[in-house]
């Protein structure tokens, strides 16, 4: 992914920071385009994965719309040039001025997941004279097989609506004046690169739309939600995801009434593999059982392998440029100068042999990077540099 002349120009620069290569996003947001397009499948980008309102602006004119699950996601989306018709508020715990402002905004609709906040957002559109367009988020049940963090989808996750509430629900939206339910949404978990759950999502979408429609709604869109991964160990080998493959699932196995429209929320898979971040050694510390490389990045600007035991690919990239006739590599604990032991990208890392000053890329970081950063130990914000 980094040609020489790449590294050198890195070189010049402070660090951390986060690189994003731009030709492969819009590589990404092409096939995503077309594949969409041509299955009259409708996506929005769930910017909770990246927020860069660069990015955004490039995303947008793709023609996709925006997932967003606080307020201050939906105000990003607007700012950055998303139509609001094609705007949807997610989350299981919106505030009132949340609420609020999203009415202003006149969004597609609301991802609803609790009868107390069907109640909540009847209650603020009437003070508004306006009608508020729901989906329901319902808890299908179906596992996703991936880290128990961030599976969403079961019963005893705190997304959702379960379906032994159905009745209660239906009862409640028909004495909810300003209230309008136009579609379901589900969304099992993330990082699933395993096609088989979103076969069994498709089987229960199925049973749930037909539920609705005996009960005398013929509901306007499905959303079947987002959550397929990428490959993070070799990132260059499948820089841009098997969508074909995805949407080829719910093409063959969504039983679709006419009229109705299949949404997505789309993700890490659009942006994680466009993103870097760019560190360098501070220093080489030799231990008994392993070595160190200590890097200026941490847990700030990349928390997801302390939270989540993640592994992200980590390459030297000033070592590739050092002539090794050997080709030796040598193992590694990658760690950051954060005052916390889980302060770790990865252990056991074979890289070429390491030196102070050495810049080091840690890959996929397009997702869940920049967006989740912190300035614990009063940390500096790290900068954006894009290819173009």
């Amino acid at each position: 992914m980094f040609t020489k002349e790449t590294i050198q120009k890195f070189e010049k620069l402070s660090t951390p920071f986060y690189y994003y290569d731009l030709a492969v996003l819009k590589k990404t947001l092409s096939e995503v385009q077309s594949l969409s397009k041509a299955n009259n499948f409708h996506v929005h980008y769930a910017l909770k994965a990246n927020s860069n309102p660069e990015i955004l602006k490039l995303i947008q004119s793709y023609g996709l719309g925006a997932d967003c699950v606080s307020g201050g996601e939906v105000k990003r989306a607007v700012e950055t040039g998303y139509k609001s018709d094609k705007i949807v508020f997610a989350g299981v715990g919106k505030s009132d001025s949340e609420i609020n402002y999203a009415l202003d905004q006149n969004i597609l609709c609301f991802n609803v997941e609790s009868t107390m906040e069907l109640e909540v957002i009847n209650e603020l559109a009437q003070k508004k004279n306006k009608i508020a367009s729901v989906a329901l988020r319902i808890n299908p049940n179906v596992d996703a097989y991936t880290h128990k963090y961030i599976t969403t989808g079961l019963e005893e996750n705190k997304f959702g609506i379960n379906p032994y509430e159905f009745d209660t629900v239906i009862d409640l939206i028909k004495k909810l004046p300003n209230i309008k339910l136009i579609g379901l949404h589900f969304h099992i978990g993330s990082q699933i690169t395993d096609l088989s759950p979103f076969k069994k999502l498709c089987q229960r979408v199925n049973e749930i739309n037909t539920w609705f429609l005996h009960k005398g709604f013929d509901l306007q869109i499905l959303n079947v939600g987002g959550g397929l991964g990428i490959n993070y160990k070799e990132p260059d080998k499948e820089s841009i995801v098997d969508f074909k493959s995805f949407f080829s699932v719910f093409k063959e196995f969504l039983e679709v009434r006419p009229g109705q429209e299949v949404h997505f929320e789309l993700g890490r898979a659009i942006v994680a593999q466009c993103g870097s971040l760019i560190s360098r050694v501070l220093y080489i510390k030799k231990a008994i059982n392993t070595n160190f490389a200590i890097l200026d990045a941490g847990m700030t600007e990349l928390i997801r392998p302390a939270l989540y035991q993640a592994y992200h690919k980590i390459e030297n990239l000033s070592g590739s440029l050092r002539s090794s006739p050997s080709g030796q590599l040598f193992k590694y604990d990658v760690v950051g100068p954060i005052c916390e032991s889980s302060d770790c990208f990865g252990k056991s890392m074979e890289l070429t042999e390491t030196q102070r000053g050495d810049l080091i890329a840690i890959r996929s970081t397009g997702a869940y990077g920049e967006v989740m950063a912190s300035g614990y130990n009063l940390r500096e914000e790290a900068p954006k540099v894009f290819s173009e």
